[in-house]
């Protein structure tokens, strides 16, 4: 496309530099106009070539001949109008940063220089470069400027990296091209070859700290296109640490240099295609500068490029599994292109090489904290090699040398069937996996350089495989892989100051290569649709075999990776008093190892999902489901005590403990009034405090008491008072007006009429709540509602939305409801999956209460934006739901009320 900016300025526009013309900011208004029509028709000319599907780089380098048109025209005029073009002699107008390289897209800044040659007073560039710039911005334009004459550059440079950057890609637009091209003179002597490997470690420093700043992975769920790992960012700094290196023009003398092949060039600008087209749909979508890949434009971007939805899988997720494939590749050219130019003295190693370097067997060596391969033939000859050199470096540990990397990724076809089940193979990856030290690294590393699915094929399944939730911020290959670390460091007691109980029952455990194994496989059936728990444990067998691992470890493993949601399901999601269910749980275990295992694997499955995602109430939730299973595995007594002979004993224990502040016919009254599984669950000290408050009800209608447990993240509140309709749903309103989290509830009533409602709370950021005016509000408003002198319903809809819920688009999964019947013996329970919603809990409640249900059970998990609440209902005769007709009511109905919420 050519483009022609003088068609849309009038002729008298066109005639500059007539003596009678009026000076610039007369004309600024003609000239206004004729840009903005310039740009108006050009821009919608580019973005009908791009979505016509016009490639990433001609877009932005259309853009950019476009800008290119309409500053030579301004920066000539201006010139003009100021003086009649005397100082066009004396000033170049250069484009620097991503400008001067040539690319630009649809929002992109742009960066130039006003080059002067100190031949006329600086105030009078600096208003020629002044006017453009505010006709510029005007034009809503961003713009960065600055006034320079080569000694500045020279100075300038040498003192910040940044403006050294900018210099490197600096290109001529328009003014003296001498002046120019003295400025690429010493550009190419003076300032690319001062402080080179300064620049370079800055550079290196800056690609850390956006790491640090962006995501440490390729695999973040929401990636920025620009800054992120495996994004622009890199295969710039790559470039721009190869110029300041090797001092070249053009990347294709690189290839000359024999620093880059063909190929690996073509793969560079094939990235930076890639990635600019998604840019440039980025920014039309945006209507801005704008490189988050945000879900909502992960939806539309897909769409754009072409993905379809298939069977159960997201277009969405095939579209971000390529992105993320693709970036993978970005971060190993750009990693490998900057290790070549930081790796020294390599004519010095020729000759010194046998003296400093050292032999550690297989043909490789230590050097400098690398491990190399001077003869690349050894793996060829022997491909045990390719998995010994991670055995190696671990052992050692080193790192990887680039080359070395390089040799493993076009080594890869040597890993085939026969390598898969090498004895020898597999002996040096278990090994890897029995280590002290460095497993979850040296995964890692295997994972990055592909070596890993190549050696387990099953793992292609979950290779930058995409869940697209906010619940998830990683792909699930990248998510096992913190998994391992997760239970890597409870394996080494690394974690022991915030895991103290894991880490010990991790010391118990006796094959560490299995559980590490377990986490590794726990998601492998993700790739392939639903029911992924099972679909894994069905592929473990193969596994396994190819491994060689023994008829037991195939075993447990399997079990492990069939049953690796039960534990989180069980201890979250069901009543951790009910006896039945624990002696159930712990008869499927089968034995206390393989307990051991799943606890751990549950704890390393939950902590690698996000470092918010992990709390102390689940670590309480998790222990006690532990410790009650892992008691009845010991005892080996899957028979239940009767519960008769244990109550007696209870309530006469207890009595002896009140005996000294009530009368003993009183006390054993309340106790034997209250619900059986409040007796059996707590000790004798909590249930005395339970009767306590209880036995005070006959002096005052209801009774309140806070206890905070800093240590484990929550508070308790308990409410005594008499049962009426409706009782826990005004509980729930009164804490959702006043923005208290309810994490779970015990709702226990006597068969005297008397309620003891015990609640863990917390703040919605996951704090304790110590502010004593607030807990007093929370009372206050609480014996309101509860004797009907305020609306409760009224308190929740005046509740403001609170700030830390997002407002963004995010995926929505539709709300389902589903009922068991089996897991309690008691209870009918209830599961509500939906979005959460200010007043949620207070909803559905009151809907359960509007049903006719009583509500005995509550726990309630929450996941970023995600609700997963439970209740254990029984009908108003105190039985649970079995009436078909009425379980098909409940169902429709809760999910219509939770839809219809606003």
């Amino acid at each position: 496309m050519q483009f022609f900016i003088d068609p849309y300025f009038p002729d008298d526009i066109n005639a500059v530099g007539d003596a009678g013309m009026a000076g610039f900011e007369e004309k600024r208004p003609l000239y206004f106009s004729g840009c903005k029509n310039f740009l108006d028709h050009y821009r919608e000319e580019i973005k009908l070539l791009h979505n016509g599907g016009a490639s990433g780089s001609e877009v932005a380098h259309l853009i950019c001949d476009m800008m290119d048109e309409l500053n030579n025209k301004l920066f000539q005029s201006i010139l003009y109008d100021v003086d009649g073009g005397s100082m066009l002699e004396h000033i170049s107008l250069v484009a620097v940063g991503g400008y001067g390289r040539g690319e630009l897209n649809p929002y992109s800044d742009i960066d130039i220089m006003f080059l002067h040659d100190g031949s006329m007073p600086a105030a009078r560039v600096e208003d020629v470069a002044q006017k453009m710039l505010y006709f510029l911005w005007d034009m809503r334009l961003d713009v960065g400027y600055s006034v320079r004459q080569i000694s500045d550059c020279v100075e300038m440079a040498a003192a910040d990296s940044t403006v050294k950057t900018a210099l490197i890609d600096a290109r001529y637009l328009s003014g003296p091209r001498q002046l120019f091209d003295n400025l690429s003179k010493v550009i190419l002597t003076q300032i690319m070859t001062k402080s080179s490997d300064k620049f370079i470690k800055e550079k290196m420093a800056d690609m850390k700290s956006r790491r640090e700043k962006y995501g440490s992975t390729v695999y973040l769920l929401e990636p920025n296109l620009k800054e992120g790992e495996g994004g622009l960012r890199d295969l710039q700094t790559a470039m721009w640490t190869a110029r300041v290196k090797y001092k070249f023009t053009s990347p294709k003398e690189l290839i000359i240099k024999g620093i880059l092949t063909e190929e690996e060039l073509d793969t560079y600008y094939a990235a930076l295609d890639y990635l600019w087209r998604i840019r440039n749909e980025l920014h039309y979508f945006n209507g801005r500068k704008n490189d988050q890949l945000t879900f909502d434009a992960q939806v539309h971007l897909a769409r754009f490029m072409g993905y379809q939805d298939h069977g159960k899988v997201l277009a969405v997720e095939d579209f971000m599994r390529d992105y993320y494939r693709h970036a993978n590749r970005v971060e190993h050219f750009a990693s490998s292109l900057v290790s070549q130019c930081i790796w020294r003295d390599e004519g010095a190693l020729k000759i010194l090489g046998y003296f400093v370097r050292r032999p550690v067997g297989d043909g490789c060596f230590v050097l400098k904290g690398e491990l190399i391969i001077p003869d690349e033939a050894v793996v060829e000859k022997n491909p045990v090699v390719l998995m010994r050199i991670f055995e190696l470096a671990q052992k050692h540990g080193v790192l990887l040398n680039v080359r070395v990397k390089a040799l493993v990724r076009k080594s890869l076809y040597l890993v085939n069937d026969k390598f898969r089940r090498n004895r020898e193979v597999n002996q040096s990856f278990l090994t890897i996996l029995r280590s002290p030290k460095g497993v979850a690294e040296t995964l890692r590393s295997m994972h990055h350089l592909e070596f890993l699915n190549r050696y387990i094929p099953e793992l292609e399944h979950i290779y930058c495989k995409v869940q697209h939730d906010i619940y998830h911020i990683y792909t699930v290959d990248i998510h096992t892989l913190f998994a391992v670390e997760e239970a890597e460091k409870m394996l080494t007691g690394q974690a022991k100051d915030q895991l103290p109980f894991p880490c010990e029952v991790a010391s118990q455990i006796g094959k560490r290569e299995l559980l590490l194994l377990a986490v590794l496989f726990h998601d492998i059936g993700k790739g392939e649709g639903g029911g992924h728990a099972e679909k894994g444990a069905a592929m473990i067998p193969t596994i396994a075999r190819r491994m060689g691992l023994s008829k037991e470890g195939t075993e447990r493993l399997e079990f492990l990776v069939r049953q690796h949601l039960l534990f989180a399901h069980i201890s979250q999601r069901r009543d951790l008093h009910d006896e039945r269910m624990v002696v159930q749980f712990a008869r499927q275990m089968e034995t206390s190892e393989n307990l051991k295992m799943l606890y751990l694997l549950t704890i390393s499955d939950v902590r690698a999902v996000g470092s918010d995602v992990w709390t102390n109430w689940k670590a309480l939730l998790f222990q006690e489901l532990y410790e009650k299973a892992f008691n009845v595995l010991e005892r080996g007594d899957f028979h239940l005590e009767a519960s008769s002979e244990r109550v007696k004993g209870v309530i006469k224990r207890v009595t002896e403990l009140l005996q000294d502040d009530f009368p003993v016919a009183t006390v054993r009254e309340e106790l034997k009034a209250m619900p059986v599984r409040l007796l059996l669950s707590n000790d004798l000290a909590l249930i005395s405090g339970h009767a306590r408050l209880l036995l005070g009800l006959e002096t005052s209608d209801l009774l309140m008491k806070v206890v905070h447990q800093q240590e484990s993240g929550y508070s308790e509140f308990t409410i005594c008072t008499h049962d009426m309709p409706g009782l826990f749903s005004r509980i729930t309103g009164v804490m959702a007006a006043n923005g208290v989290n309810i994490l779970g509830a015990q709702i226990n009533t006597s068969r005297n009429g008397k309620v003891l409602d015990i609640l863990q709370v917390n703040s919605p950021q996951g704090m304790v709540i110590t502010d004593e005016h607030r807990w007093q509000k929370v009372q206050d408003d609480m014996r309101l509602a509860l004797h009907g002198d305020v609306s409760v319903a009224e308190l929740v809809e005046h509740r403001q939305r609170p700030s830390l819920l997002t407002t963004r688009p995010i995926p929505r999964f539709p709300t389902r409801v589903e009922i068991d019947n089996e897991v309690s013996e008691d209870y009918t329970v209830i599961d509500i999956y939906t979005h959460d919603k200010v007043g949620l809990l207070y909803l559905i409640t009151s809907t359960l209460t509007h049903l006719g249900l009583y509500i005995g059970v509550s726990k309630i998990s929450t996941k970023v934006d995600q609700v997963a609440d439970v209740f254990y209902v029984r009908d108003i005769f105190g039985q649970k739901i079995v009436s078909e007709e009425k379980l098909q009511e409940i169902i429709p109905y809760l999910m219509r009320a939770i839809d219809e919420w606003v």
